[in-house]
């Protein structure tokens, strides 16, 4: 992407989606002592750690591209409430959301409507290290601005891939 970035002159966009779930995650917010501690597990909570990472890590790699001088953003959203098959193995809930939540929730096109927002229009361009819900910026939670806990996912990530 820089490369590209470069050789274009065009701005490179990273988006990642994450969700409003990133406000429920674990108390401590990613829980790098514990990754894999099944005694503790919570699916909601682990959903919500995971979400909450996809938002660091934009952050992080957007300061970093900025360091390095990159014509490149990175930005993180929540695509909003939509009908998918998220909770296909929850037959009460997948109820509810195929029956109800048609009327309430967004279509798979609404919900695509922020993500190719932060990617493509106009006013995003130069905007980097940011957080998107409904075509606005928007802001996460305090976790998800700590910028000492988007550096220590950021090496405990490298670590891991090593």
């Amino acid at each position: 992407m820089k490369k590209t970035a470069r050789k274009s002159g065009k701005e490179g966009r990273i988006v990642n989606v994450s969700s409003e779930a990133h406000r429920n995650p674990y108390p401590e917010g990613i829980r790098f002592d514990k990754i894999n501690d099944q005694a503790g597990y919570s699916s909601f909570r682990a959903y919500g750690q995971s979400k909450l990472a996809n938002i660091l890590h934009a952050n992080e790699l957007a300061r970093r591209l900025k360091e390095e001088g990159a014509d490149i953003t990175a930005n993180s959203l929540h695509p909003g409430a939509i009908v998918t098959n998220l909770f296909r193995y929850y037959s009460i809930i997948n109820g509810l959301v195929n029956v109800l939540g048609r009327a309430v929730l967004k279509n798979v096109q609404q919900g695509a409507a922020t993500t190719c927002y932060v990617a493509l229009h106009p006013q995003v361009k130069g905007v980097t290290g940011e957080y998107f819900s409904d075509c606005n910026l928007s802001k996460p939670r305090p976790q998800g601005q700590d910028v000492e806990m988007a550096k220590k996912l950021w090496d405990f990530s490298m670590d891991l891939t090593k």
